[in-house]
């Protein structure tokens, strides 16, 4: 759906009724601009909390697998010897 609105004096928009009632946007709801070069995008603050937790959710997921594989890599281990750490080269 496309509408187009005006820009008050004080920079104010109002969002059409029907495009409020699709969108589930209730008074006192908070809402999150985006601005991407010179498009601007309006969206519920509750809707994008939980799409960028699923965002993330993958790379915590790889995140944590690469860092498990890198702490119980047995060649990366380091000694320390003297309070001075050794570093084997094989």
């Amino acid at each position: 759906m496309m509408k187009t609105i005006k820009v008050s004096d004080k920079g104010q928009i109002a969002i059409p009724q029907i495009i409020r009632e699709n969108m589930g946007i209730d008074k006192g709801d908070e809402l999150i601009l985006v601005q991407i070069n010179d498009k601007l995008l309006i969206e519920k603050s509750n809707k994008t909390e939980e799409k960028m937790k699923n965002d993330f959710k993958d790379i915590l997921k790889f995140s944590e697998k690469a860092l498990k594989e890198v702490w119980d890599n047995k060649e990366d281990e380091i000694h320390i010897l003297n309070g001075r750490p050794i570093i084997k080269i094989e």
